[in-house]
């Protein structure tokens, strides 16, 4: 509510000294005057108002004036004809006048309902100087004008509401949740008409757990979070704080005792008025707990026997003089004994328990302590096995992590002795080696080896998903191109940007076999098929369906491709983007794993081409002296090219041999070796020794390339590195 300051003049004026003032008139009831309404609606002279006034805007504007109420305010607040008895949900109510005490505080009290007390309520100018109630501390004033009542009473006409009211509808709750389940209503029946002002627009009832809204206006919680919109400004609702001076006006009504109130009709909601042969007395609403916990109209039980007819809280000493189903104290113990008060006292004078009731009481007491030690040794075992349970789960816990930390253990474990053994084997590589050496040079026989040729790792291709397995070199663009298990070609740049320039996809199986004709590429997979590239754009131009097994290698010679598959070799006419088959070479036992066309001879490898104890050959390479070929065994063959006799095995590797490459100079020639044991050897053919072993990759070396006096070596670990001296 608002209150306004009247600056009369040469008269000094400080705040919190309010008398009523004129009541202004207001278009709405519920809204009042809010600051904007001043200029429109104040008769009197310019106001000004405290700071922490602006904020309110409901009810009717004070001004402050040291004067009294003149004619025209007593006219503006009397009533034109007598109040009506207020249903529940009526907009007309009016707050109850407080009763004043020599002190000059305001409390309520009860009433006794008198047969001459009436429900019209009186008016006169006393009662206009007791309308205004001050409420709350200065920081939280409040001011209320109220309407002029008479004094709380009660009778038989007294108003009949329909209540959704319980006693804790005056708590302050501080959540803005709705209960799950509607209580049942209690009686509420007002001694005097309560002010429309604490009635909530949207039930049209008495506010119930009143709270502001964001819209500044005052609703039932509970109505708030129902309702979408404010009936008044239209404006979503959201419950801001609870209202707690509307709760302590509500709480200082006077109601009924329910006691005193009975229900009219059968109706639903129920509906309640006074019953004239009900408690007669009227107490505050916030007090209603404590009276009607000792109403003397309150119904109870007989204690003897609840067959007994209901009774009032008041007669039931009088019952229980007349009551003929008094027990014996000792009926617990077998005692039958059911009479009236004066056989009771009869009865004890001859019951055979009554010699026996301190020994009768000492049991019971003996008895329930018993009961209440197996309580507690009950609630102790209870605890144990919670205890004992939490501690078996714990210990589950320890067994799950002390077997994961096994698990680690033993798998780093095993692979410490994996690398302890590589390690190994490594080492005795670098000593067989250095022994081979160190023989040669104490037989003096030192050939062509130059220390300063030793060939470094200059970069490495990242790029496949899986391991690379074979490598093609293109020198008139300076491109390779790379075959991997994740079904793709990639094309890299080996001069200038040395980056992957584009990923060729097609193929639908691993790819095991790349080739280059003139400006075409030819790619060999698992999936039985030959695809042809146009190296210039990089785009497939064919797909031939070359074998009815993966193809496992490709070698082009005088504008023909060879394809080698399962224990056959077939020859393809290169006619444009065409291939046409030409001849089918059989006779072969088993995959044929390794081509090589050279000096109008195309050489294979098979299983059991060499009869020797090498194995299957994996790999051939040709010299302009010498035939090597690499085995499963961890071989390496030389033949002679002219008389095709074996001149040299040259042994080293620990794996099987994948991978031969050649490179020829005027001084000297050159092969390199890749093997599963993942290093790469380098090999000088004037004397038949390893110069150089190179290990850098992380897994078996499967391919090998050169071009311009560099080697290239794809591996299982899907990269390829490039090498130079």
């Amino acid at each position: 509510m608002l209150m306004m300051d009247c600056c009369l003049p040469g008269r000094a004026h400080r705040w919190g000294c309010w008398t009523p003032a004129r009541v202004l008139p207001t278009p709405n009831p519920w809204l009042g005057l809010g600051p904007c309404d001043l200029g429109n609606n104040f008769p009197g002279p310019a106001v000004c108002l405290p700071p922490f006034l602006l904020s309110v805007a409901s009810g009717p504007v004070l001004e402050r004036c040291p004067r009294t109420l003149d004619a025209s305010l007593e006219h503006e607040l009397r009533p034109e004809r007598p109040l009506q008895p207020l249903l529940w949900g009526s907009c007309q109510p009016s707050l109850p006048r407080p009763q004043h005490r020599a002190d000059g505080t305001s409390t309520y009290k009860q009433h006794r309902r008198t047969p001459s007390s009436s429900s019209t309520l009186a008016y006169s100018p006393r009662d206009e100087e007791d309308s205004m109630t001050l409420y709350g501390a200065p920081d939280e004033l409040l001011l209320s004008v109220q309407p002029p009542i008479s004094t709380p009473r009660r009778s038989d006409s007294a108003i009949s509401v329909r209540s959704l009211h319980s006693e804790s509808s005056m708590s302050l709750r501080s959540t803005f949740s709705l209960p799950e389940e509607e209580e049942e209503p209690e009686p509420l029946v007002f001694a005097e008409q309560p002010s429309v002002k604490l009635c909530c627009q949207l039930c049209c009832g008495v506010f119930k757990d009143p709270v502001i809204t964001t819209c500044g206006h005052t609703f039932c919680r509970r109505c708030a979070l129902k309702s979408e919109k404010c009936p008044v400004d239209n404006a979503k609702l959201t419950v801001v704080v609870n209202n707690i001076a509307v709760a302590e006006q509500i709480g200082e009504l006077f109601i009924h005792c329910r006691h005193g109130c009975r229900v009219v009709g059968a109706g639903k909601p129920s509906v309640f008025e006074v019953d004239p042969r009900g408690c007669p007395f009227t107490i505050k609403l916030s007090a209603r707990k404590d009276h009607e916990g000792s109403c003397d109209y309150r119904p109870v039980r007989c204690p003897n026997n609840p067959s007994c007819p209901p009774l009032l809280k008041m007669n039931l000493e009088a019952h229980l003089k007349e009551c003929e189903h008094i027990k014996c104290p000792h009926s617990k113990y077998g005692c039958t004994f059911i009479g009236n008060q004066d056989t009771y006292e009869t009865h004890l004078e001859t019951c055979r328990f009554e010699g026996l009731k301190e020994f009768l009481q000492q049991t019971d007491d003996r008895f329930h302590e018993m009961h209440v030690a197996l309580a507690q040794k009950d609630q102790e075992i209870a605890f144990l096995r919670s205890m004992l349970g939490k501690l078996s789960e714990k210990i589950d816990q320890l067994e799950k992590s002390l077997e994961l930390k096994f698990d680690v253990l033993d798998e780093n474990q095993s692979k410490l002795s994996e690398d302890l053994m590589e390690f190994r084997r490594d080492a005795s590589m670098l000593n067989d080696e250095l022994s081979h050496i160190n023989a040669r040079l104490n037989m003096g026989i030192l050939g062509s080896y130059d220390p300063q040729q030793i060939f470094k790792c200059k970069g490495t291709f990242v790029g496949h998903q899986g391991p690379v397995w074979c490598l093609c070199v293109y020198s008139m663009g300076d491109l390779l191109f790379s075959g991997s298990s994740d079904k793709t070609i990639k094309v890299w740049d080996t001069c200038t940007t040395y980056k992957c320039q584009k990923t060729l996809e097609g193929h639908d199986g691993i790819v095991l076999a790349l080739c280059i004709q003139g400006c075409k590429l030819y790619s060999g997979s698992a999936d039985c098929t030959i695809i042809v590239w146009d190296i210039q754009n990089l785009q497939k131009v064919n797909t031939i369906r070359a074998h009815d097994n993966p193809v496992c290698t490709l070698v082009s010679s005088h504008n023909m491709l060879f394809s080698g598959s399962l224990k056959a070799i077939k020859v393809w006419d290169i006619v444009g983007t065409e291939l046409k088959l030409k001849k089918e070479l059989t006779g072969l036992n088993h995959w044929v794993r390794a081509l090589v066309a050279a000096q109008s001879y195309l050489y294979s490898g098979s299983y059991q081409t060499i009869k020797t104890s090498g194995g299957s050959v994996y790999s051939i390479a040709v010299t302009n002296h010498h035939i090597v070929c690499g085995t499963y065994e961890n071989l390496i063959h030389v033949w002679d090219i002219e008389s095709k006799e074996q001149v040299r095995t040259l042994t080293g590797h620990v794996g099987t041999v994948y991978a031969l490459a050649v490179i020829s100079t005027p001084d000297q020639t050159k092969v390199f070796s890749a093997s599963y044991d993942r290093s790469l050897r380098v090999w000088s053919m004037d004397n038949m020794i390893c110069t150089q072993t190179l290990l850098r990759h992380q897994g078996s070396v499967t391919a090998l390339a050169v071009s311009r006096g560099r080697l290239f070596s794809g591996a299982v670990d899907s990269t390829v590195k490039v090498w130079t001296c």
